[in-house]
């Protein structure tokens, strides 16, 4: 079985150093050229990495390109330094719904408070995951002035969206220390 995807991002990060390392992220999250750093994404994505790259050309269409950003975001869940910050917020608005999900996590994972009014418009994107992601965020960097839109999205037709809606609420309310739910 191969390493997760903490370890495998640990041990890019021991190889090059945490700089390093999210630099690279960064310029990757920004939309740098994949295919120059196709040895750094094995590092941090293992064979998933090698295999995608081999199916891609810098002919293709940039949409078909996106897995590099998520193996990218998803790395600075475990490897952190602030300097990520602002292309984590852009990656918010990445066109590549698996981005805009992965971001939300990093925002979790650092508790981004910056990222709260950029999370509400995530709460109607149209992909569940991404509402899902983007409540739970919302729990944990949100303020008083983000309760009405998760209440709203306490009422989302997708169960996975509507039940991390109604969590976040509960996380924002103890976190406040406020009654958010009305």
């Amino acid at each position: 079985m191969g390493e997760t995807p903490a370890e495998l991002a640990r041990a890019t990060a021991r190889r090059l150093g945490v700089d390093e390392t999210v630099a690279r992220c960064v310029a990757l999250l920004r939309h740098g050229d994949p295919f120059a750093e196709v040895e750094f994404l094995v590092w941090l994505a293992d064979e998933s990495a090698a295999s995608e790259m081999r199916l891609r050309t810098p002919e293709d269409d940039p949409s078909l390109l996106y897995w590099p950003r998520v193996w990218a975001a998803r790395a600075l869940v475990y490897v952190w330094d602030d300097a990520a910050i602002p292309a984590v917020l852009d990656a918010l608005g990445d066109d590549a719904w698996r981005v805009r999900e992965m971001a939300a996590k990093v925002v979790i994972a650092h508790q981004l408070g910056a990222a709260g009014d950029l999370l509400v418009p995530l709460l109607s994107d149209p992909v569940p995951r991404v509402r899902a992601a983007a409540a739970r965020a919302l729990g944990v960097v949100g303020e008083a002035e983000h309760a009405p839109p998760l209440r709203k999205a306490t009422a989302d037709e997708e169960a996975q969206v509507s039940t991390r809606a109604e969590a976040a609420l509960r996380t924002l309310s103890k976190r406040l220390d406020r009654d958010l739910f009305d």
